[in-house]
């Protein structure tokens, strides 16, 4: 078995994001870090839209990112510390669209291991230096520089290493031009180490350690180090040197402290906690994220909770020193793994868990009612202030970017019944979980909709001359008259276009600079821009069927196949060409391309015959109208659009010279030729099965470079995106014609005509795969099933260090009553009042956070959702404490097609050390969209996994394998396996055989004898796999993932038998025992691949209609992938050796070899990456050339082959 994997969606989860002006430009961008993927995001300052300009698989964990900027550089780097032992400078390459490694220095081995740096990057603020630090012992500071040719530099690492010692974070000090200097927050364990009662451990206090590099004497110098009172988690530095008092500031539980050199005083201020909290009372605050933002005159830290609430952070100075540290309630957003201030007013915020948000800063917050708390206010030890939560008022939200992350299960079913199965996703953590619904195609967001008279039949848009910005006119025809509707504030009908309102109208278009050109069947009609207006007329009996336009040329189809071609003169005259040629056969449909830049016509004319073929034929004086090439097709054409896409991309392609032609047929077939700018040959066609519909193609304006919509039973874009073509369905309604629109409120949309209605539309989420419709949810969502008899969905839900909605209420009214009860006579009326606004007080938890109730407490959920409006039908809540594991659709012998739905319910579990009270199987059965209890069965562990079988049901409790029967009163147990080792944690069946997955030791096969009423465990594993997804792609073959990011098959080989007997009486002779206490035979692996996420579910599944299936995968990071099976051998060893060629080629980016990346756990076996393959096309030319040579193909050829196992199995 060989396999090649691909990734459908990248991770949507950002671990780390950093801020700079990395094009070099005055505009910001921002750079995230989403595990093994760079990107560079760019918030439009007028929209306020979030859109990607590039984003690389780097091929490696992506540990730290930094930004730097050299003194007196106009343009960021960025430093990368990864798991590959070396630290990485990059730069971005406008002009290319991509990443440039300016250096690549090792220093350790490869992995993340405690003692290599590269979790933690601190950085001088004047750009001179650079610290890498591991988590343990090890630092390396680096120097920056320029060389006389202004190219950066870096030294040799200069070692500041400490044996004992553990490193919790680290930022350069900002010295302005001093020695650069770095704060670290450490513990010295060597006392600890050496005391063998544990007290040291307890006694161990923290300590802020300056490291200073002395640039004279180049080395590094432990400077100063002092032991801290709490334990702290965070260094944010204070702007030093002429913009600030310089120092940190120390974020550690329930306090902010100031320090900083010389004769400063130690400032320390609480962090204020929220009034009436619901939270565990012991539990301690902290920061988890912070951002500065600094003018000339004044500077800022936003620093926000775990709890989500940002605080705006001043400084109070009096000369050079700090008198006083100012926090003020700044707003709550969710908690975010990065805060980013960007100059231009917005606040980027990388959510931890679920979508991620730009907001626009309305107001800095310093002129509202809101109290401001100062470390100079008295409080005794132990005492903080307190606030008020409350909605957005700082804050705008501007844009929110989709993520899935964490994807918790997902299953593929065509529930909608749209021939294209949907993706059903639960992801999210908490009050944010969402469960989403996941379609293949673009969003399209519907600007304006409006009727018209009658049923048009085409429409296009129209600008008054080249110098306006926006489309002036809509024009629509009709079947015997033409609408002609002015575009401003509104759009309206005019009369006094010039356009003639009483014929269908063929073509519109602009001609020259600022005439106008319409066509319609007994002539041409050329508006000139004083209203001129000069006429041509069809000859005879004869009308014009079909035409071609663009800026200066317009050919005309004749009935009975005659062409005429006109070309535009200097003085802007349209003139007839001498000779007309008779075509042999009548002309189906036509195309011209676009005057390219600085030429005088389009050298080609594509003419699509009744006879099956297109023709190519050229406008050139010297040869006009004479035939260059001729293509067969393999089905009627319907219509033809010539595209160039010479402005989009630097790594052509051989004989590509930009020109594109795409065919729609009438098959539903789109087919896109490379049209040779030189010969006019068509070397390289692709075909693409769109719909039922015969397909029409429109040239449209997308991102400032041309795409095509195509049009059949459903509407499809191509068009050129970070690299390489995208052909993605929108997810809207069908459509019957298209034209490019533009307008102030909508510079890129479309407008489009569906039945009798006009409609504007934006596409404004280009290159995503997906859209989503979501429903939200309360809990984190664990499992679900899906009934379609019942059309309905259930979703177990579950949180740990939660409280149910009942006991929250009850501990509201608890804490109100002690209100009323704590306060005097006199302020009893007071008292009730606050209490009672406290009671009727409702933040919503999607935003303010669910209170944290404490270790060992769980809140759970059983929703059912209805498949055809997804809105929820029916919730079941659960007892405080109660925790929902697993769930199960069953049908039971004796019962007929009624179905129960079981969920396996855990009471007080404590996860470290593990304990519980026991477990409980809890029966429902599904009437009329609603769950109704029949019974619960207690049992003595918690249940794991369930699965029918046989019109029974098998059920894991704990590390049995048990068989129950459905009773009257509650489940009855009629077997039971007690040889699985730890936990089970997932159940498959097939026939007589049941594939178990234990949480530490991968998977056991077992067999149910029905003679005996036996569970016989036959086969397992040679490998401990802590398998956290399992799918079964045949009786003898198992596909697993494990938390560690590795996907497996393992297959059991021919000469096992599942027909073996257990041993009760202890006769069995030793050495027949099993291998390892385990079962006598082992399956074989015959497929290992390190993914680098927590793949979360594997199902084997076909993604769009008519495709051969794959093993789908989804990722903890919010990742989909997939892993397609080759059909053939030729197939496996052309891309293993595309693999080989690319490895050594393109070295991945942040310095890890990809073969041992891909190799991190287990050698890698029999998968081919078909991430790295697909990075030939954005190779440098010669590159792709000299590859393709390698493998006895051309460039073309190699990027086909690619593009046709993409579209065989997905998008």
């Amino acid at each position: 078995m060989h396999l090649y994997n691909l990734t459908l969606q990248r991770a949507t989860t950002i671990t780390h994001a950093v801020h700079g002006n990395f094009c070099g430009t005055k505009q910001q961008e921002i750079c995230v870090s989403r595990g093994k993927v760079l990107e560079i995001l760019r918030p439009d300052p007028n929209t306020g839209k979030v859109y990607t300009l590039h984003a690389t698989e780097v091929f490696g964990q992506i540990r730290s990112l930094m930004p730097f900027r050299l003194t007196g550089g106009g343009k960021d780097y960025i430093v990368v510390g990864s798991d590959s032992g070396r630290i990485v400078i990059l730069e971005y390459n406008t002009s290319k669209n991509c990443f440039d490694k300016v250096h690549q220095e090792t220093f350790g081995k490869s992995g993340c291991r405690r003692i290599v740096p590269g979790q933690y990057l601190a950085m001088d603020p004047k750009g001179r230096a650079v610290m890498i630090g591991a988590c343990e012992k090890q630092k390396l500071v680096y120097i920056l520089n320029r060389d006389a040719q202004a190219r950066l530099t870096i030294s040799s690492p200069l070692e500041a290493h400490k044996a004992n010692t553990i490193v919790f974070h680290m930022v350069g000090v900002d010295v302005g031009f001093e020695n650069p200097t770095f704060a670290c927050l450490e513990i010295d364990y060597e006392e600890c180490d050496n005391d063998p009662s544990g007290e040291s451990a307890q006694k161990v206090q923290q300590l802020l350690t300056y490291y200073e590099l002395d640039l004279g004497l180049n080395h590094v110098v432990r400077k100063y180090s002092e032991p801290l009172e709490e334990h702290a988690n965070m260094l944010i530095a204070v702007p030093g040197g002429t913009e600030g008092p310089s120092g940190v500031l120390i974020c550690s539980e329930n306090y902010l402290t100031y320090k900083n050199f010389g004769d400063q005083p130690d400032i320390r201020c609480p962090i204020p906690r929220r009034r009436h909290d619901l939270d565990d009372p012991e539990r301690g605050m902290i920061f988890v994220c912070s951002a500065t933002h600094k003018t000339k005159s004044m500077f800022f830290f936003l620093a926000q909770t775990e709890q989500g609430d940002i605080f705006k952070i001043t400084l109070e100075t009096d000369e050079d020193m700090v008198t006083e540290v100012k926090l003020k309630y700044f707003d709550t957003v969710p908690v975010c793994s990065s805060l980013c201030v960007l100059k231009t007013g917005f606040l980027f915020c990388a959510a931890e868990f679920a979508n991620h948000y730009l907001y626009q800063i309305a107001h800095l917050g310093d002129d509202d009612d809101e109290p401001e708390f100062s470390s100079s206010m008295p409080l005794e030890e132990g005492v903080t202030f307190f606030f008020d939560p409350r909605a957005l008022r700082n804050l705008v939200l501007v844009d929110e970017l989709d993520s899935l992350a964490p994807i918790m299960s997902c299953q593929i079913a065509d529930l909608a019944n749209e021939d294209t199965p949907q993706l059903y996703t639960v992801c999210g953590r908490g009050p944010r979980s969402t469960f989403r619904v996941l379609r293949h195609g673009l969003e399209v967001s519907e600007m304006a909709v409006s009727e018209l008279p009658g049923n048009p039949n085409a429409v296009w848009t129209v600008k008054r001359n080249t110098e306006e910005e926006y489309d002036a006119y809509i024009i629509v025809s009709f079947v015997n008259a033409t609408l002609v509707l002015s575009i401003g504030e509104t759009v309206e009908e005019v009369t006094d276009s010039g356009f003639l309102g009483t014929t269908p109208t063929l073509s519109c278009s602009q001609l020259g600079d600022d005439a106008l050109l319409q066509v319609y069947p007994e002539g041409i009609r050329h508006i000139r821009a004083d209203k001129r207006v000069n006429e041509w007329k069809a000859p005879g009996k004869k009308l014009i069927v079909k035409c071609a336009v663009n800026q200066r040329q317009v050919v005309i189809a004749l009935t009975g196949g005659e062409l005429v071609y006109f070309e535009m003169d200097p003085s802007g005259q349209l003139n007839e060409y001498t000779e007309s040629k008779e075509m042999s056969k009548d002309v189906v449909c036509m195309g011209l391309g676009r005057v390219p830049a600085g030429e005088q016509r389009c050298r080609f004319l594509a003419v699509c015959l009744a006879d099956n073929t297109v023709r190519i034929l050229s406008l050139d004086p010297s040869d006009c109208l004479s035939p260059l090439s001729m293509q067969a097709l393999p089905a009627a054409p319907e219509s033809i659009c010539v595209l160039d896409m010479s402005t989009q991309s630097d790594s052509k392609e051989e004989g590509e010279g930009g020109l594109y032609l795409n065919i729609g047929l009438q098959n539903g077939v789109l087919l896109r030729t490379v049209l040779d700018k030189v010969t006019g040959d068509l070397p390289d066609t692709r075909t693409r099965y769109l719909g039922t519909r015969p397909v029409k193609v429109f040239r449209i304006q997308m991102q400032g470079s041309e795409a095509v919509l195509a049009m059949t039973s459903r509407s499809w874009l191509s068009y050129w995106y970070q690299n390489r073509f995208h052909l993605t369905p929108l997810s809207y309604e069908s459509l019957e014609y298209a034209s490019g629109f533009s307008s102030e409120q909508c510079p890129e949309g479309i407008v489009a005509i569906s039945a009798n209605t006009l409609r504007i539309l934006a596409l404004e989420k280009l290159g995503a795969v997906f859209n989503q419709v979501s429903t939200p949810l309360q809990y984190t969502p664990r499992r679900f099933v899906i009934s379609p008899e019942t059309s309905s969905l259930v979703i177990i839900e579950t949180d740990h260090n939660a409280y149910t909605a009942e006991t929250t209420q009850q501990r509201k009214q608890q804490m109100a009553e002690e209100m009323v009860e704590a306060a005097g006579d006199e302020q009893q009326e007071l008292a009730a009042e606050v209490a009672a606004a406290f009671l009727s007080e409702d933040l919503p938890d999607s935003q303010f956070g669910a209170p944290k109730a404490g270790k060992g407490l769980w809140a759970s959920n059983i929703t059912m959702l209805n498949t055809s409006t997804w809105q929820t039908a029916h919730t079941i809540n659960l007892e405080q404490n109660e925790a929902a594991f697993s769930i199960a659709v069953c049908k039971f012998a004796g019962q007929g097609e009624q179905q129960f739905v079981l969920v396996g319910v855990g009471k007080d579990l404590i996860l470290n050390p593990r304990s519980h009270s026991g477990g409980s199987i809890h029966c429902y059965k599904i009437l009329n969209n609603q769950l109704e209890l029949v019974h619960k069965t207690p049992v003595d562990d918690i249940p794991g996994a369930i699965c029918q079988f046989q019109g029974r049901v098998l059920i894991s409790v704990g590390k049995l394998l048990r068989i129950y029967d459905l009773g009257k009163k509650k489940m009855l147990r009629k077997c039971e396996n007690k040889a699985i080792p730890n936990y089970i944690t997932n159940i498959m069946t097939m026939g007589h055989r049941v594939y178990v997955t234990d949480v530490q030791e991968s998977f056991h096969f077992v067999r149910y004898k029905r003679q005996e009423n036996q569970l016989i465990v036959f086969a397992d594993d040679t490998h401990p796999r802590w398998i956290t997804a399992a799918c079964k792609l045949d009786c003898d073959t198992l596909a697993g993932a494990d938390k560690f990011g590795n996907v497996t098959v393992i297959r059991l080989p021919t000469d096992v038998s599942d027909d073996v007997d257990e041993d009760p009486t202890g006769t069995k002779a030793l050495w027949d025992r099993g291998l390892l206490n385990g079962a006598t035979q082992k399956a074989a692996c015959s497929v290992n691949f390190h993914v680098g996420e927590v793949i979360t579910c594997l199902q084997k599944s076909t993604l769009i209609p008519g495709g051969s299936e794959s093993l789908v995968y989804t990722t903890l990071s919010g990742g989909i992938g997939m892993l397609v099976p080759f059909t053939t051998n030729e197939d496996y060893e052309f891309m293993q050796h595309l693999e080989m060629h690319m490895r050594s080629e393109l070295p991945p980016l942040c310095g890890r070899d990809h073969m041992s990346y891909r190799s991190t756990y287990y050698p890698i076996k029999n998968v081919i990456d078909g991430d790295l393959c697909e990075m030939y096309s954005s190779l440098d030319i010669s590159k792709q050339k000299s590859i393709a040579g390698e493998l006895d193909r051309n460039p073309s050829e190699v990027s086909k082959k690619l593009e046709d196992i993409r579209t065989r199995y997905a998008f």
